[in-house]
């Protein structure tokens, strides 16, 4: 067994650097393609004139997500609060473009003190605040702290929901469709106004505007998923059965989910929805379930 005191601790006080220049071409070069190849279209509120540093808030469906915000702040450079198991292997490569480590669901002081240093290098916080690939393709619960941490920074609140990026590859089923998507960039709370905020006024703001769902998305959008596999890896979401009620005799092949248990079966349709293949589809959007 490794002696504990060989293994080298993740440093989570190092400061954030500026993205090297050097790399920048390299970022955009990863980011721009899949910008292109999804056809993306980025849609801007109120950021006309703003320049950093400033918050940018995110969502966070895929790992897309990281492409099209670095070509949303295009030409700006960014710091990006990343969980520290991101960090393995290739921790120089993430510390060199800027990232920000972070332990998953802890309090970390050392957090709160980089991303001070970001807004004093005049760069652009970038947060994820679910803190990890939705599980369906919606929101989840935003932490309480969010205010705070923006009445501390004192700077100027942009957000970024992405639509899309769910049904384009699912964390269920990783690997990418093709699906064109979209996303809205809102100048959202100006610094100027943060004096006649009170936290949970700011955390009512970006709760309103973290509100979303890929399904619906798709379905209003009639946006058609062809791939004959599309349904595989959903059972790891919707794991007990409606009908019997079973925990974890799901299952899932091509375009079918199935329960071991009772034998029923339903379709996934090319628009996102569940069709029983006999008797009552108790769930035909797929969040409900």
């Amino acid at each position: 067994m490794q002696d504990h005191e060989t293994i080298k601790r993740f440093d989570l006080n190092k400061e954030p650097k500026k993205q090297n220049l050097l790399l920048m071409p390299l970022i955009w070069l990863l980011s721009f393609p899949d910008y292109w190849k999804h056809k993306a279209k980025i849609i801007k509120t109120g950021m006309e004139g703003l320049k950093p540093p400033y918050l940018l808030l995110c969502n966070h469906n895929a790992f897309l997500d990281f492409k099209i915000a670095s070509v949303a702040v295009f030409p700006h450079r960014t710091n990006n609060v990343v969980a520290i198991d991101g960090f393995l292997k290739r921790e120089w490569l993430l510390r060199a473009v800027g990232c920000i480590g972070k332990r998953k669901f802890t309090n970390d002081v050392s957090l709160i003190r980089n991303l001070m240093k970001v807004i004093k290098n005049k760069n652009i916080a970038v947060v994820y605040p679910e803190a990890r690939y939705s599980l369906c393709g919606t929101n989840a619960v935003l932490p309480g702290s969010l205010g705070k941490l923006v009445k501390l920074l004192g700077v100027d609140v942009v957000t970024l929901i992405t639509h899309g990026h769910h049904i384009d590859s699912p964390f269920w089923h990783l690997g990418s469709r093709g699906v064109q998507t979209e996303a809205h960039m809102t100048h959202l709370i100006k610094k100027e106004e943060l004096n006649n905020l009170t936290t949970d006024d700011i955390n009512d703001k970006i709760e309103k505007t973290f509100v979303y769902d890929d399904f619906a998305w798709q379905k209003k959008n009639r946006i058609r998923i062809t791939q004959p596999d599309r349904a595989e890896g959903l059972h790891k979401v919707l794991y007990q059965c409606p009908h019997c009620k079973a925990e974890y005799r799901m299952d899932t092949k091509g375009s079918g989910l199935f329960c071991k248990a009772c034998g029923k079966v339903w379709e996934m349709t090319e628009l996102g929805e569940l069709q029983a293949k006999s008797g009552v589809t108790e769930f035909a959007h797929i969040p409900d379930w």
